[in-house]
């Protein structure tokens, strides 16, 4: 869309005498609607077909603006609090890493008193709206470019990665990796993400709440339930940690079993895992381990690369195999 600039000439003196004439109105103001008087002159079919122009060439800058935005979204836990917020623009592993040493070590501009202060232009979001975030990061990463969960109270630093779902590190290590990354100030930025990966790697830990591709394998086959797929996951030390505080195995013999449902009509993993936890006792009870956004599409990859393993099929393929036998008419009696 081009435009023209017209510039106009005026004695200060005409324009201050102006200007105290036109109650609280600026001389600039009026000779604007002076010239949408002139357009309005011009015969009505060109008006309307210039209009028409130049509010879809408005539109289409809007949508271009719109489509070309990124986001990033954070949670915040310090102090027993929780913060959600994001950022209209990209943040990555790499700055984000930056930001945390710098305010670690309050270094560079002025002290602040929490993480989020680093962001001015921060806006507030519910916990809803950083799990939505999480899912569009996870399918779309040039949109949302990162999402990180900052616990400072357990000082673990977790990101979102489009395959490997959560990854979680110290955040001691991750402000370490970020000095190493810009010892040299000559590096270019892309060798400053390699230095930084390569600082990290083999440092991943197993978080609560933040299921990784790495803490996923699957045993016993697959179990069909009416209109669910029904996968046994194997029950490791990491996989107990991600749990959390929700299982607590106090015995030696004391054993947890783990499964997560496809949802074949949905095409989507359910909400939640579920746990059965067993006693040597004989005392047995179930619980539930709620999925975030990047969990379940962590899940999603590994239980169809699972379900091509044990049946030759993709998840979508089998699930709609066991809709179709189920609502195929029961075979009529031979005779």
């Amino acid at each position: 869309m081009k435009s023209r600039e017209i510039s106009l000439w005026l004695d200060e003196r005409w324009y201050a005498a102006l200007s105290r004439q036109l109650d609280g109105k600026t001389v600039e103001s009026q000779l604007q609607d002076y010239l949408d008087q002139l357009l309005r002159r011009l015969p009505q079919d060109q008006y309307a077909k210039i209009s028409a122009e130049i509010q879809e060439e408005e539109e289409a800058a809007q949508r271009r603006w719109e489509e070309e935005r990124q986001f990033s979204a954070f949670h915040i836990k310090e102090r027993g609090a929780d913060t959600y917020f994001r950022c209209d623009r990209p943040m990555n592993d790499l700055n984000t890493a930056v930001s945390l040493r710098r305010y670690l070590r309050q270094e560079g501009g002025g002290k602040v008193d929490s993480f989020p202060d680093l962001f001015p232009d921060r806006q507030e979001i519910s916990a809803g709206e950083f799990d939505q975030m999480m899912q569009l990061c996870m399918e779309n990463p040039q949109k949302v470019t990162g999402v990180f969960d900052l616990d400072f109270d357990k000082r673990e630093f977790s990101a979102v990665h489009p395959v490997d779902g959560w990854r979680t590190y110290a955040m001691k290590d991750v402000s370490t990796a970020a000095y190493q990354a810009f010892r040299n100030g000559n590096s270019s930025y892309e060798q400053r993400v390699k230095r930084l990966q390569s600082c990290l790697s083999g440092k991943e830990l197993p978080s609560a709440g933040h299921l990784s591709a790495m803490d996923i394998s699957f045993e016993d086959g697959i179990v069909a339930l009416e209109d669910r797929l029904n996968f046994c996951l194997e029950s490791n030390d990491d996989v107990r940690t991600v749990l959390g505080g929700l299982v607590r195995l106090e015995g030696p013999d004391d054993w947890i079993n783990l499964y997560v449902n496809y949802d074949c009509a949905a095409d989507r993993v359910c909400d939640a895992l579920s746990i059965e936890l067993h006693r040597t006792d004989g005392w047995q009870e179930e619980l539930a381990y709620p999925l975030n956004a990047a969990e379940k599409a962590v899940l999603l990859r590994k239980m169809d690369s699972y379900c091509q393993q044990e049946t030759g099929k993709t998840l979508k393929e089998y699930g709609a195999q066991l809709l179709a036998e189920d609502m195929a008419p029961p075979a009529a009696p031979s005779m």
